[in-house]
């Protein structure tokens, strides 16, 4: 591929070209030049797109797509084509298909369906065997497989003793383990945050508690053993203090927070549309700036879709019955550009790559060409015509947007939006 991308404002703070407005000159995946008005001498194919901005490609860490068992709620081969027409040129796979993805043959798996794509698929093994939490999967087994990371989607460890174990074990090769956080003690039967909003409609809640409590511990866990936990999805202010604390006493904790709790809040429940209905739960406005400022501090390490299809079947039915997730590839920078300012947003889209050991690529001549090209300004409306997944449980529906991603530039291809 050869290819030269005009008057380019790069957005990347680790690039000698920050902010400047360039052209890009790509020849075998790799950027040969960067400069203003590069010559066209060998009529090589060129990109010229409305205020066009280039940064690092984007890094999702918590996508789910369903294959294998659930592909009619998303395919590996759709899936990858949705992140990257969304900006993503890696995402982490979480586990939760069916057959689990808990050893080394249900990694390779996926990563042969995997291949051959724009966007990277880095899978994240089961950190218990089939995540049900009694019995330690096959870890080291699973890394050398590939697997970037251990955790049970959405499923917290109760056995403080395993987690401490696998803690302990994945430092022998410099693993991450990855902690959902959130007391099922606690969360009981609840659906909804605890709050003003469940009280009135009458849903049964989940106190921000199931989450503080369990995400203590574990950072206790942390402080005993040592090693890297990833505490992924964090949703309430209190858990970012906690957090925030750990890291200044030294323990190797990193974080994410999904796009719909830096956008939405509880008060999304009042029509009891399940599309609202995600793990942890949406919180309240209180919870949702300390969140924003959590990001803007330094405290939170990364912005995760945290994308999970779910057929309508598990989704089209009474609130307390229907299964938890939205999906968010498709809306995440629009949705993340009405809240927070675009070096933020870039900045949190790209740096989960050194926590997940993923190769940062900065934009400069000789690097590997790892783009992702957008528009920061154009304001819409995100509507059904927007999603590209084959599961249609988005909670931004009818929600307003800015910013336009044209397409990805990566492994020597370019998919245009």
């Amino acid at each position: 591929m050869k290819l030269i991308i005009r008057d380019a404002k790069i957005i990347d703070s680790k690039s000698p070209f920050q902010n400047k407005t360039v052209d890009i000159l790509i020849v075998d995946g790799f950027i040969q030049k960067i400069g203003t008005s590069i010559p066209n001498l060998e009529q090589l194919e060129e990109l010229k797109l409305d205020n066009l901005h280039v940064s690092q490609g984007w890094f999702d860490s918590s996508v789910s797509l369903g294959e294998p068992g659930y592909e009619d709620r998303e395919t590996i081969s759709n899936g990858l084509q949705v992140a990257a027409k969304s900006g993503f040129t890696a995402i982490a796979l979480q586990p939760n298909s069916f057959p689990i993805i808990d050893n080394q043959s249900q990694v390779n798996f996926v990563k042969n369906k995997a291949t051959g794509f724009a966007t990277q698929l880095y899978p994240i093994g089961a950190l218990t065997k089939e995540s049900a939490g009694k019995d330690m999967a096959e870890l080291y087994d699973m890394q050398k497989a590939g697997a970037v990371a251990f955790g049970d989607y959405n499923k917290s460890l109760s056995n403080a003793n395993l987690l401490k174990i696998a803690l302990q074990y994945v430092q022998d090769f410099d693993g991450l383990t990855i902690a959902f956080s959130q007391d099922e003690n606690i969360k009981g039967n609840g659906v909804a945050n605890e709050g003003i909003v469940s009280t009135r409609l009458g849903l049964k809640g989940i106190p921000n508690l199931a989450e503080e409590l369990q995400i203590a511990r574990n950072l206790f866990l942390l402080e005993y053993t040592g090693g890297k936990l990833h505490i992924p999805t964090v949703s309430t202010k209190k858990s970012v203090e906690l957090i925030k604390e750990a890291k200044k006493n030294g323990l190797k904790v990193s974080c994410s927070v999904a796009v719909h709790h830096l956008v939405l809040t509880d008060e999304k429940l009042e029509e009891f549309d399940t599309r609202y209905k995600v793990s942890p739960p949406l919180r309240t406005e209180t919870d949702r700036i300390a969140l924003l400022k959590g990001l803007t501090e330094g405290t939170i390490d990364m912005i995760t879709s945290d994308h999970n299809p779910i057929d309508i079947e598990h989704k089209k039915m009474e609130f307390d019955g229907a299964k938890s997730g939205t999906i968010g590839l498709e809306s995440a920078f629009g949705a993340l550009m009405t809240v927070l300012p675009l070096e933020i947003v870039i900045e949190k889209l790209t740096a989960g790559k050194e926590t997940f050991g993923i190769e940062i690529q900065t934009i400069n001549e000789g690097s590997s060409a790892n783009l992702t090209l957008f528009n920061p300004e154009i304001e819409s409306i995100f509507t059904k015509s927007s999603i590209l997944s084959k599961s249609k449980n988005s909670a931004f529906l009818g929600t307003p947007i800015k910013g336009k991603v044209y397409g990805i530039l990566n492994q020597q291809k370019l998919i245009l939006a």
